[in-house]
């Protein structure tokens, strides 16, 4: 499969409208597009602090001749114009049936072999952690490149939160910020793809991934990481929605 035309023209549609957009709110430092793959699809694994993320990693990518598929909540396929927007450049529905997971799978594998960069953030949702480090990762990226063998790209991004904070109502404009972007090499998964993918290999895989991510945030920030990844479960946080304080189990 490659990109479909119908797709390719949606997204130079959404690119007229909203590179300006971009380009307007924030100036970009962006390195390491050398590391991104070329004529094969791979696997996007970016950190992610603020609503406004999937836009910013969108932006990069799509200035850099990949076609960006996002992991995106089934949800948002039914809202009117939206979702025929997510539908024609082929984003993922994600649903948390067991049927609708393995729909997410195809689509997903789909995306990979169109060529395409398919993100997924590999932490599930906004870090937890107060200092908005990279917190524990889900194993979803690490079964998706095991099962296809896809290359998986490790991008740090750090200034947009700064522009939209966690879970605000408004943007902050002035005075301009930067949107800094560093691309690292495909992580090394090698050592697990002949094997079964057990949870042990996944939950290892996944680790792997994260200590990339996490490096790369931290050579954006020029600070050091913590020697320990923040925990949800272990500090006793839901793992979803916006009440994240309220003990794990709680309704929202």
């Amino acid at each position: 499969m490659t990109e479909p035309a119908s797709s390719r023209a949606t997204f130079a549609v959404l690119g007229v409208i909203l590179r300006p957009l971009m380009n307007a709110m924030m100036s970009k430092q962006w390195k390491g597009a050398e590391n991104l793959p070329r004529n094969t699809g791979f696997i996007v694994c970016p950190n992610h602090v603020t609503e406004i993320d999937p836009i910013v990693i969108g932006h990069f990518l799509y200035n850099h001749k990949v076609m960006p598929h996002f992991l995106a909540k089934a949800s948002l396929f039914k809202v009117p114009v939206l979702g025929a927007v997510l539908r024609a450049t082929i984003q993922v529905p994600v649903e948390r049936t067991t049927a609708g997971a393995n729909r997410s799978l195809d689509v997903a594998k789909e995306a990979i072999e169109g060529g395409g960069g398919i993100i997924i953030y590999p932490e599930g949702t906004l870090t937890r952690d107060p200092d908005m480090w990279p917190m524990k990762g889900r194993t979803g990226a690490a079964r998706l490149a095991l099962q296809t063998g896809a290359p998986v790209v490790p991008i740090a991004h750090w200034g947009a939160h700064e522009v939209f904070p966690r879970y605000a109502k408004r943007l902050y404009l002035f005075p301009r910020k930067t949107s800094r972007v560093l691309v690292g090499k495909p992580v090394d998964l090698s050592e697990f793809r002949d094997g079964p993918i057990t949870r042990t290999t996944l939950d290892a895989a996944t680790n792997r991934i994260m200590d990339s991510l996490t490096e790369l945030v931290g050579e954006l920030r020029g600070e050091t990481p913590p020697a320990e990844r923040w925990d949800p479960a272990v500090k006793n946080q839901k793992q979803v929605g916006r009440n994240f304080e309220s003990p794990a189990g709680e309704g929202q």
